[in-house]
């Protein structure tokens, strides 16, 4: 008879293995479904700005371009300086300095409208957009090469610099 209770019980934990992997499946199957389908309140914006590099401070597109715009102009405003002992006094005076071109002088930059205010020892550049909000900040910069941001009023020198 002990025979019989033996084999009797390897069907049953053959079952019982099979039954507890079948359930573990299932529950896998119902958690993976259910960590897939996104919430309405957790779904991202379509427009998502992604970083155009390690560390970039800009929330938008056009943030991006009008932030790139003022290094172009920043960068070469210092190479006029180290090459006449004086900054630029307009934008024009900067064409062929560094990478800024002619088609740079334009101040109308996409959703960004660039100011330029330049004396021999000093400058000033600030980038307005056409509606400001938190993904159309204004900017501010001086000789001193820091960036400043704001997105309630203009920037100027007492807004935070951007990281």
């Amino acid at each position: 008879m002990e025979k019989d209770s033996s084999m009797t019980k390897i069907p049953v934990r053959f079952l019982a293995l099979i039954i507890t992997l079948a359930l573990t499946a299932a529950a896998m199957s119902v958690m993976t479904t259910f960590a897939q389908t996104p919430s309405p309140d957790s779904q991202a914006p379509a427009s998502t700005y992604q970083p155009k590099f390690h560390g970039d401070p800009a929330r938008s597109d056009s943030e991006a371009a009008a932030l790139a715009y003022m290094r172009v102009v920043i960068r070469a405003q210092h190479r006029f300086q180290k090459q006449y002992g004086h900054y630029a006094t307009s934008l024009t005076d900067l064409v062929h300095s560094g990478s800024f071109t002619k088609r740079m002088v334009d101040p109308n930059r996409g959703d960004y409208t660039a100011g330029f205010k330049g004396e021999k020892d000093k400058f000033i550049l600030t980038m307005t957009p056409q509606h400001l909000d938190a993904q159309h900040r204004s900017f501010y910069a001086e000789d001193d090469a820091k960036i400043h941001a704001d997105e309630t009023k203009p920037a100027d020198a007492d807004s935070p610099v951007v990281k």
